[in-house]
């Protein structure tokens, strides 16, 4: 995939460049952007972002996931950098 200048421009890493390209190509995509840089770049093109923890809230809120906090402590221990004060944020979303 080829990668807009004005992407490549935010010298953001590949996959969040490859992501935002991506999301560019397709109107009704909303990309999975964690990176504070990246979610950056996707509010300056106008696009709907998400990330990693508000997926996991809306999959709990459509009942895809019955325990979020089990999920969310597994994404933790996968290297995922989640602060117990995160997780507890995102915990009282979906209540």
């Amino acid at each position: 995939m080829t990668i807009p200048a004005a992407i490549t421009q935010w010298d953001l890493g590949p996959g969040e460049s490859a992501v935002l390209a991506t999301a560019l190509s397709l109107p009704a995509a909303r990309p999975v952007v964690d990176d504070l840089a990246g979610r950056r770049c996707a509010r300056a093109f106008r696009l709907n972002v998400i990330g990693t923890l508000g997926v996991v809230v809306a999959a709990h809120r459509r009942g895809a996931i019955g325990d979020p906090r089990a999920l969310l402590l597994e994404l933790r221990a996968s290297g995922m950098w989640l602060s117990d004060t995160v997780i507890e944020s995102a915990l009282r979303l979906v209540k």
